[in-house]
């Protein structure tokens, strides 16, 4: 069996992309391992550029979009690897930093689930630990009332109350980058692909520490990640998948009532921004970019926050 499967979900990203892999294939690495890329019906020549200049790399070439847990599953399925490590296109792999985690993970076998130290592309740490989020965490994260949440609140839930320069075992893990242990895996299952994009790594995490497995950051792997590469290209779906997970994940977590008073808050925040964006609009103050919001936050107030049906 091999060490390591390294498997990449890809959506219109093939600079970044080739960069990944190259980078890869140049790491530091003296152990077996494989890279699988699941492409989710790319435009711009991702799939070619695969055939082409690295004929090697294990290419499933997907006729649509899957989403991003669904990709990954595909991936996970045909893994050989002891270890598999889901890695977005948009990295680049530090030195040794596959073989640390292969090496820390061998050295401990209670802990299902490792993430490296992410960098973001000026060396910086970009932050990547969390806590499980709390209510107050879900009703403020990435809403206009942000602003106004108790600074300790979000230093707690994004692990800025502890150092990120040592090991340290976390309730998840951002996942542009998570090396999983085949058997936790197996025992886990697959990522959920109720999710499209955004919690998925939220959940499997939770998933892994409820059945027992440690969840670990080890800074002493770094990984360089140019963040939100792909969903930046369409800004009204980055906020649909982002609150419908969200949605989802404390329904899922917190009961039904739950979830359906968030996705009403939620909702109501959409009406309140779309509101304030029209009057500015009115008002003649940066009409592009208003009317790019508008439009943005009327295709999110059409879904309903509603997750499309999938698997469990």
């Amino acid at each position: 069996m091999l060490d390591l499967s390294v498997v990449i979900v890809n959506w219109n990203v093939r600079d970044l992309l080739r960069r990944c892999l190259l980078s890869i294939l140049a790491s530091s690495q003296t152990r077996k391992f494989e890279i699988i890329v699941v492409d989710n019906a790319s435009t711009d020549g991702s799939v070619e550029m695969v055939r082409a200049e690295l004929p090697a790399v294990h290419l499933i070439a997907n006729t649509e979009n899957r989403g991003f847990p669904a990709a990954n599953n595909q991936g996970l399925a045909i893994a050989r690897g002891r270890y598999v490590l889901l890695l977005n296109p948009d990295t680049e792999i530090v030195g040794d930093a596959l073989a640390t985690m292969v090496a820390f993970a061998d050295a401990h076998p209670d802990v299902g689930m490792i993430g490296p130290q992410l960098l973001y592309a000026d060396g910086s740490v970009q932050s990547s630990r969390r806590r499980f989020p709390t209510l107050a965490t879900g009703f403020l994260e990435s809403t206009w009332l942000e602003r106004y949440a108790s600074r300790r609140l979000l230093e707690r839930y994004e692990f800025l109350d502890q150092p990120d320069d040592v090991v340290q075992d976390v309730d998840w893990l951002y996942g542009a980058a998570l090396m999983a242990r085949r058997e936790a895996v197996e025992q886990v299952g697959p990522m959920d692909e109720g999710y499209f994009m955004y919690s998925e790594e939220l959940d499997w995490c939770r998933r892994f520490r409820d059945t027992g497995w440690r969840v670990v950051y080890l800074p002493a792997a770094q990984i360089v990640h140019h963040e939100g590469k792909s969903s930046e290209q369409v800004v009204a779906a980055r906020h649909i998948h982002f609150q419908t997970s969200k949605v989802r994940y404390f329904r899922k977590y917190h009961g039904r009532v739950v979830g359906e008073v968030l996705r009403f808050f939620l909702l109501s925040n959409y009406v309140w921004q779309l509101g304030l964006e029209g009057a500015k609009w009115l008002l003649s103050h940066k009409r592009p970019l208003r009317a790019q919001r508008i439009a943005a936050y009327r295709q999110v107030l059409r879904t309903g926050l509603r997750s499309p049906t999938r698997p469990a």
